[in-house]
């Protein structure tokens, strides 16, 4: 007998039936949205809050823009769904401009419904045309939740799933702030990193390598910008043992950083790409991996041994076409990267020499992260790794208490508004962040 809801609040019913992801579930207490439009989120109760999380760094053209929703309204009207073994326009003009937009040499886009089949697909790829099982990651990074993707995760949310090594080996990649090689420069922190990988690599056995996956740009891990010469060294490293190289662009991709792929900031070429999220503001689930000519040719005359019941789904690749035309029409990867340079950057740094309990501020483009401690001597962070802290919730809930939905992870807030975001509101936000820091000044106890 169905239970009688009526007297129930909404939260109430959504704590009492739907089950939350990465969440403790007898304590939620998520936010009832009841809708949103360009930057702004809206809760039931009338309450706005301006996204400066992008909600999980997806909603790259923000919400509900008219022009993605009317493809989407077109699609639905015409053919919603149709099995992936058959043509259809949708997908393969939304192939064709990710390919327009990706590195030469870039041949085929194979479609997922996210960026974690991204992942495990791109690495199967790479198992099948090398023949050999390894895959290097990198500690402090995420590729996904499933099987293949959650062992490769560099970060907590990997040690209740994992159960088996699955061919997977870490390494510690770049991040100077706090240097696992104790450099002192960019240029050291490269070329030490490039040092334990290739000695990495050599201990495993180069022969037994498949692949090096990489975030260009690690995102929930810290936005942690590769130093010069970084990934032009990971890809002469790959060369030299034929081992494949497969950039992760799901968060950093689709003019998050400022250019169509990340990977393109830093002059490189990888041989296989995966990407969601941003590719059309995550309005319908949509994910892929740009595949090189190599690899493709490995499957010209073999069967691929994977698929998915909605690999490239109309409505999800409308969304895309729309996306992207929307991108170019209205020069969205410049509008990114302008303002990132122009206002995020210089505006985050003097928020830095304002508030002693940030440890240090970086990011390209839209995509950039506050590093917050107790002690800048000591680089104390706020919250311990892999948890939070009563500090960092209590710097959460300033954030909140400012209407500013904010993406926080460990020690850090992550300023990653959507790409379209106009001038006068990120400024605004900004000074929404800068007085809720004053809540994490009150936890510094540096000199």
């Amino acid at each position: 007998m169905a239970e009688d809801r009526s007297t129930l609040s909404s939260v109430e019913r959504e704590r009492a039936s739907v089950f939350h992801s990465w969440s403790a579930q007898a304590s939620i207490n998520p936010l009832m949205v009841r809708s949103a439009s360009g930057v702004t989120v809206t809760l039931e109760d009338g309450t706005s809050y301006l996204d400066f999380s992008s909600q999980l760094v997806n909603t790259n053209l923000g919400h509900q823009h008219p022009d993605v929703v009317a493809a989407i309204q077109a699609q639905a009207a015409t053919l919603c769904t149709i099995a992936p073994q058959h043509g259809y326009e949708s997908r393969y003009r939304a192939a064709e401009m990710i390919l327009d937009h990706s590195f030469d040499g870039a041949a085929k886009v194979f479609f997922t419904n996210g960026g974690t089949e991204s992942v495990e697909h791109a690495v199967r790829m790479a198992r099948l045309h090398t023949g050999r099982f390894k895959v290097v990651a990198a500690y402090r990074s995420y590729h996904g939740a499933t099987s293949t993707s959650i062992t490769l995760t560099g970060d907590p949310r990997r040690w209740p799933n994992e159960q088996g090594s699955s061919g997977v080996v870490h390494f510690f990649g770049p991040y100077l702030y706090r240097s696992s090689y104790h450099s002192t420069t960019p240029e050291q922190e490269a070329e030490r990193a490039l040092a334990s990988l290739d000695e990495t690599i050599r201990f495993e056995g180069p022969s037994t390598i498949a692949a090096v996956i990489l975030e260009t740009v690690p995102g929930t891990a810290g936005v942690l910008l590769p130093p010069p010469g970084y990934l032009a060294g990971v890809r002469e490293i790959c060369d030299r043992y034929g081992i494949v190289f497969i950039a992760d662009e799901v968060m950093a991709g689709f003019g998050r950083t400022g250019a169509w792929f990340a990977y393109q900031n830093y002059d490189v070429r990888p041989d296989l790409v995966t990407f969601a999220k941003g590719v059309n503001s995550g309005y319908v689930p949509l994910g892929g991996v740009v595949v090189n000519e190599a690899i493709s040719h490995s499957f010209d005359d073999r069967v691929y041994p994977g698929g998915l019941t909605y690999s490239g789904h109309p409505l999800a690749c409308a969304a895309a076409v729309a996306t992207m035309e929307v991108m170019e029409r209205d020069g969205v990867i410049e509008h990114a990267a302008r303002v990132g340079n122009e206002i995020i950057a210089p505006e985050l740094a003097a928020i830095a020499q304002r508030h002693p309990s940030v440890g240090e501020v970086r990011g390209i483009g839209v995509m950039h992260a506050v590093e917050l401690v107790s002690d800048r001597a000591t680089r104390e962070p706020l919250a311990p790794y892999g948890s939070s802290s009563p500090a960092m919730n209590e710097v959460i809930a300033a954030c909140r208490n400012e209407g500013l939905l904010i993406f926080a992870n460990f020690n850090r807030l992550h300023v990653v508004p959507p790409c379209i975001i106009g001038e006068a509101d990120l400024r605004d936000g900004l000074a929404r962040l800068d007085r809720a820091l004053a809540t994490a000044d009150r936890y510094y106890t540096g000199s």
